[in-house]
Order: structure tokens, then sequence, then C-alpha cells
């Protein structure tokens, strides 16, 4: 049977005290002891950095300085071997304090003997053992909470963030030195989705793969998955909770971009089909009506009047196929290098009389100097009126605001329009951009189908949110071209 080896380091300026723990080691039976012997107190700081030894044995008077102060400077450097302080008199207080220092025990050199040196020893190793597996584990799991690239975090009982990892940081927008400041509710846009997670967490103590909406620091929304689960038996001050949160965002991005070019290529088999369908017997109704036009005479007031009736029906059956054809149909642009706040200046001219007899007050929030970017002047003014034309008309009480919003986030400039009007209900939002759907008792519902085509013909974006009773919001992001 193999003996275990033990390197330990005495730091002791006595010489025969030195000899004394020398003689113990020698009759300690379970393992053999390796000892080197130092007596000066720096020449044993620069041995200990050497890292070659399993414990440390630590006189606590070394001339002008204490075992304390090695133990210090062990503790300072993160070294995990044991240290064992050795005194030649018995006091509490100096017990106390090498405890508090990080000493693993603390040895009267009086009350020495080879069995209670050994049984220090092993004890004292065995700990350090201990400690060190769990030091790195701690590092292993600390490396994958600091380095995960998905945004991770840490709550207590109440949901006040304990702590976060740099990604979460970096992805919410906010500083380390804000963690304290900082509850889960915080970064929910909406409530109703917190208070969902708060009740899972109470009856299942865990949230999988919740898809929800997340808010940055600056109030920016982001798609995320949400997951987070409940830890037992943790100390008051200790979490609670521990989250994982995955931006969605790209991915749910390239899924309504996917969702719009599908919507706009059914919209155009749709129209062209219904085009064909209608205008043959169209054409016929309309050569039809022109012979009866031939026999009846002037004096048939009543069948005139029928045939008129019958002939601005069919030119407005006509006109509709046009606008629905127009609506679908990838656009030809003319582009052009140009400012966005320009073609704001334009469009806001153009809608500005109709607000203001209705009492609306336009709000406009344009950051400076936005790189300019290509467009098709006409087209976008068209799909940008559209929007503005809605807002206004959303609007029914005397207090009515449209506000304009512009701002140059990242590689892509973002045009917000919000109205504080009627709002869109849930189920209805994502009926907007369908053509001939309309919550007006006038108008062809082709208005928004229009836009959407437009701002994907130039490769833009479009978001809406709305609540009912307090306005819709519609989010245009242009990106910049990448040099």
């Amino acid at each position: 049977m193999l003996v275990e080896e033990i390197k330990i380091l005495l730091i002791e300026d006595d010489e025969d005290d030195a000899f004394l723990v020398k003689e113990y080691l020698s009759d300690v039976k379970n393992f053999v002891c390796v000892l080197d012997w130092e007596a000066n107190p720096e020449r044993g700081k620069v041995k200990i950095l050497e890292g070659k030894y399993d414990l440390f044995l630590i006189d606590f008077y070394l001339g002008k300085s204490t075992g304390l102060s090695i133990i210090d400077f062990i503790q300072k450097n993160q070294i995990l071997t044991p240290a064992i302080l050795l005194t030649g008199r018995n006091d509490a207080q100096i017990d106390v304090d090498a405890s508090m220092a990080g000493a693993f025990d603390y040895l009267v050199k009086g009350d020495l003997r080879p069995d209670i040196l050994e049984r220090s020893i092993r004890y004292s190793i065995k700990q350090s053992r201990i400690i060190r597996e769990l030091d790195e584990k701690e590092k292993k799991y600390r490396s994958l909470f600091e380095r995960s690239l998905d945004c991770i975090f840490l709550a207590n009982s109440d949901y006040s963030m304990l702590e976060l990892n740099d990604s979460f940081l970096d992805f919410f927008g906010y500083k380390p030195s804000q963690n304290s400041l900082l509850h889960l509710r915080d970064i929910f846009a909406n409530q109703e989705d917190f208070e969902y997670c708060v009740e899972q967490l109470k009856v299942h103590e865990v949230v999988k793969d919740f898809e929800v909406v997340l808010l940055t620091k600056d109030r920016e929304p982001k798609d995320c998955l949400f997951n987070c689960v409940f830890i037992p038996d943790q100390a008051d001050d200790f979490c609670c909770y521990q989250g994982i949160i995955r931006d969605l965002t790209f991915r749910k991005r390239a899924e309504r971009e996917m969702m719009v070019a599908e919507k706009l290529s059914m919209t155009g088999k749709l129209a062209r089909t219904i085009a064909h369908e209608i205008r043959n017997p169209l054409t016929n109704l309309n050569l039809a009506l022109d012979n009866l036009k031939e026999e009846i005479s002037d004096r048939e007031e009543d069948s005139i009047l029928y045939t008129d009736i019958i002939q601005r029906s069919s030119n407005r059956i006509e006109t509709l196929i046009g606008d629905l054809l127009n609506s679908s149909k990838p656009k030809e642009l003319q582009l052009e290098l140009s400012s966005l706040h320009r073609i704001l200046d334009d469009v806001l001219e153009l809608v500005r009389d109709r607000a203001k007899l209705r009492g609306i007050r336009i709000a406009e929030e344009l950051e400076e100097e936005l790189p300019r970017i290509f467009v098709d002047r006409e087209k976008l003014s068209i799909a940008l009126v559209n929007i503005l034309i809605n807002g206004i008309e959303a609007i029914e009480h005397a207090e009515g605001l449209l506000s304009v919003q512009t701002e140059l986030r990242g590689s892509s400039i973002f045009l917000v329009i919000a109205d504080n009007g009627q709002g869109i209900a849930k189920e209805d939002l994502k009926k907007i951009f369908d053509p001939f759907y309309t919550s007006k008792s006038e108008g062809t519902g082709l208005g928004l189908t229009s836009t959407l085509n437009i701002l994907s013909s130039h490769n833009a974006s479009i978001q809406v949110s709305s609540t009912v009773g307090v306005g819709t919001r519609f989010e245009i992001e242009f990106p910049l071209p990448m040099h």
C-alpha cells in the first residue's frame, strides 16, 4: 500500500521550535512528511508563490511581522493551499483572528503531539481539496455565466436582480453598477407577460421557451425567448431564480419578412386571378351597355339614368381592379440618394392642413444629420402619406397628437409614426395590411397593402403595435447600405 507524501513548508524563525516540529512530523504514521524549513518570512513568501507545497505551517510571531500577515498574503494571491498557524501561547483572540484571516487550523506549540499534528494536517488537506474542487467548479460555471452569448440573470425571491452577465448588460444597455437597481418587471414590455411568468414560477417553478417582447434600458422592444427556473434551498439573501434570455430579434425579423413576401405573393396571384376573371365579363358588360345606349332615345330619361348607374359602377369595378393590381405587384423604383428628413418635410406639408382641421397637433423629433438613403422619393412619399392619414383619421378626440420621430440605431435608420387615436384590437392588428381590410365606412382597404409593398420594395421593414384606447405605433426600419 502506497503511503501518501505530503510536502510541507514551515515558516519558523526559531530553530529549536523548527527542530521539534520536524521531530513530531517524523513520528506521523499515516503519511510521509517532506519538510522544507524557512526562517525568513520574505523568502517564505517567495517559496509560497512557487506552488509546490501541499501545506503551510506558519509561526505566529516572526520578528517584526506575524503569521497573520503571511496568511493574508496567501489569501490575496488566491492560493488555495491550506495554512496552519502555530503559536507559543493559547489565546482565544489569536484563534479568532487566525480563523478570520483564513487559517485552516490553530495549534499551540506546548500542546503539540504527533497525533494532534497529524489530525490537523489530515483535516486541513481534506478541507482544502474540497474547497479546491468547489473553486474549480465555481470557475467553470462562472466562465459559462460570463462568456455565454445568451443573457443570464440571477434574481432573489422578490425578483430583484442580483447578478447579470456581460451579455445581459450589453443587450439591455445597463451598467454593472445598476444590477441592484433593476427589477425583473422592468425589462417586460407588457405587465401581463411579467405576471404570467411570476404565476408560472409560483405554480410550476419554471418558465420554459416563453416568446415575449422585452425592453432595453432605452425602451427599445426586443423579441426574446425567456426561460427561468426556481432554485430551491437558497439563503434569503442569495438567488432564488436563474434565467436565460435569448435574442430572437433577427429570427423574428426574418420570419416577418418571409411572411410579408408570401403575403404579397399571394395577394399578387389573387389580384391577377380576380382581374382576369372579372375583366372578361366586365368587358362584355361594357360592350352590351354601349349597344344598349345606342338603342335608347334621348327622351327615355329613366333608361338613361339606369345606364349611367351601370356605367359608373362598371368604371368603379375597373378602378378597384387597377388599384388591387397596383397595390400588390412589385414596384419598379427610381432610386436616388435622398434625405429622409426632406421627404418627411414634403409629406407632412401634404397632411398638415387635414390634421389642423381636426385639431391634431403634429410633433417632430428628428435626429440631426442622418445619412442619406437610396429611395424612390415619389413612391416612399405615397407610403408615408398612407400611414399619416390613417393616424389622423384614427384620432377622434380634442387632444389629438401625431408624432414623427427618426433615430439612427446601429446600421439602420428608424422612422416611428405614432398617434394617440382609438387604437387597433389585437385580433385585427394582423389584418391591417391585407387587401380590402378597412375599418372605415369609405375606402378600398388597399392603402396599407400598397404601403407594405412599397416598403418591401425598398428592403425596409415595418412593425405595428397598438393598444385600444391608447393609440397605434408604426416603426419603419431603413437598413443603410453596407460599405
